[in-house]
């Protein structure tokens, strides 16, 4: 592990974000120290990646800052543009929420960590090769320097941006939902990794939505609601006994502690496949599988990541052909009623349309009135004026409901929900989740879950399909 960079402290005072005269976040005072890891809580667009962007220093134009953050005595803030991007990757490194989007499409992932050792750590091209190649193998990449970031699954997308992060030996780490999209056993592996962190004198500030994750890194836990701190202190009394009300509905929320619900389906089979077979090169992704969805029940996919749950999906969509097998789809039914909801949902957005103009556009191409997108905005927690942002300009937990609303519009039949939820807080999940299950009884939609959270395939399935080991669908 790379020796980190001597910063001992990073104190924010009272710091508010504003987009104009309206404020976004306010008053919000931390405080990080060595050894005592600190982890932000709280529902998506609260404000918990505004104040890393905040320390960052990459706010965007239309925001700003004010009060206090030192690092170390440097008035961040204040500090001028060309200060602050000597800064990256040097003294703060960030762990960014969407690693698609961070990593270069057309660059191999060995290259791109190589890149942080010669050019961040001046190492020699030899040495900053093989630090690369350590690196990776420590979050269980080190087959897959050779392949680009398109060639990867989200899981593995997201431990190589951990391994660029890790790669820079920074004194202060920022990690934004680092175990999003990470199955049981690579999530703990992620976390294990940012505990040594810790134990080697880096300053770590995590964005989570996973309660798990915050208990076991301990130290100081803040839980964010509409851009205030509404509780903060030692992780063990916040997560035992917090003082805000909304900080108990975070925690019951958790699907461990769920009751099983799930729906009873018709006989009708809206979708299958049968004897499915997959593999990429010699890597056999899934051999023989069957697996068919009925009308009105949810079918889980679990696995570890890379296993081809994404890809049992995209074949049942025709996305991507099998390699042996065979799709049987209920005969009489528009393509467009079998829909999908992305892994990513920034990469399924245009950049550079507002939410408001490709929703309009979409309800007129289908004919579908104005009202059926309000009347899903209302039960997803959506507020009007998020409709006039970019995609760039919500938050992921947002933009994935948003996603929802747009798949749901169309009236499917079956849909193809690829971790839905993986970027919803515990409260927002289970909303969207009771919707979905409302909506799947009501309608008699089809819905196949890829999932890494096993508790929650388990409460509200009525098959699991566990791609790790056995190819038959079992109960859940």
């Amino acid at each position: 592990m790379n020796a980190p960079a001597n910063i001992r402290e990073l104190l924010i005072s009272e710091l508010s974000i504003h987009s104009g005269a309206t404020p976004i976040v306010r008053n919000i005072s931390l405080s990080l120290r060595p050894g005592q890891p600190l982890t932000l809580l709280g529902e998506s667009g609260s404000g918990k990646s505004l104040v890393a962007q905040a320390v960052m220093g990459t706010l965007p134009p239309e925001l700003a800052a004010s009060r206090t953050i030192r690092l170390d005595g440097a008035d961040l803030i204040a500090s001028p543009p060309e200060e602050r991007r000597n800064r990256w990757g040097r003294a703060i490194s960030l762990l960014p929420q969407e690693p698609w989007l961070a990593l270069d499409p057309t660059m191999r992932v060995g290259p791109q960590v190589a890149e942080v050792h010669r050019f961040v750590r001046g190492n020699a091209v030899s040495q900053s090769n093989a630090l690369a190649q350590a690196n990776l193998a420590d979050v269980g990449l080190g087959h897959a320097g050779a392949l680009y970031s398109f060639q990867m699954s989200g899981g593995m997308c997201q431990r190589a941006a951990i391994a660029i992060a890790h790669a820079g030996g920074s004194g202060l780490l920022i990690a934004d939902e680092p175990t999003k999209g990470l199955d049981a056993d690579l999530r703990d592996s992620v976390v294990t990794r940012l505990k040594q962190e810790v134990e080697a004198g880096r300053l770590l500030l995590t964005i989570t939505h996973d309660i798990g994750a915050a208990r076991t890194l301990g130290g100081t836990v803040g839980i964010m609601l509409e851009g205030r701190l509404v509780d903060y202190g030692p992780a063990e009394q916040v997560l035992t006994a917090p003082s805000h009300p909304y900080s108990r509905a975070l925690l019951d929320a958790d699907p461990e502690s769920w009751a099983r619900r799930a729906p009873t389906p018709s006989e009708d089979v809206v979708l299958a496949g049968r004897g499915l077979t997959k593999a990429f090169g010699a890597h056999v992704l899934f051999k023989d599988i069957d697996i068919e969805v009925r009308a009105g029940e949810i079918v889980s996919v679990v696995g570890p990541s890379g296993c081809g749950k994404t890809t049992v999906g995209n074949i049942l969509l025709g996305l991507v052909e099998p390699d042996a097998g065979s799709i049987e789809r209920r005969m009489k039914v528009s393509p467009l009623r079998f829909q999908k909801l992305y892994q990513d949902p920034p990469a399924a957005f245009p950049p550079h349309q507002t939410i408001r103009t490709g929703l309009r556009d979409l309800a007129k191409l289908h004919r579908r009135p104005w009202s059926g997108v309000e009347k899903l905005l209302t039960r997803l927690r959506l507020q009007n004026d998020l409709l006039d942002r970019l995609p760039s300009q919500i938050s992921g937990g947002e933009l994935q409901r948003f996603a929802i609303v747009r798949a749901l519009l169309l009236d499917p039949v079956f849909l193809f929900a690829d971790e839905a939820t993986s970027r919803l807080d515990p409260v927002s999940q289970k909303e969207v989740i009771d919707f979905l299950i409302q909506t799947v009884r009501e309608t008699g939609l089809g819905v196949l879950l890829v999932t890494h959270d096993r508790a929650l395939a388990k409460r509200i399935s009525t098959r699991t399909i566990d791609l790790a080991g056995a190819d038959e669908a079992r109960p859940g």
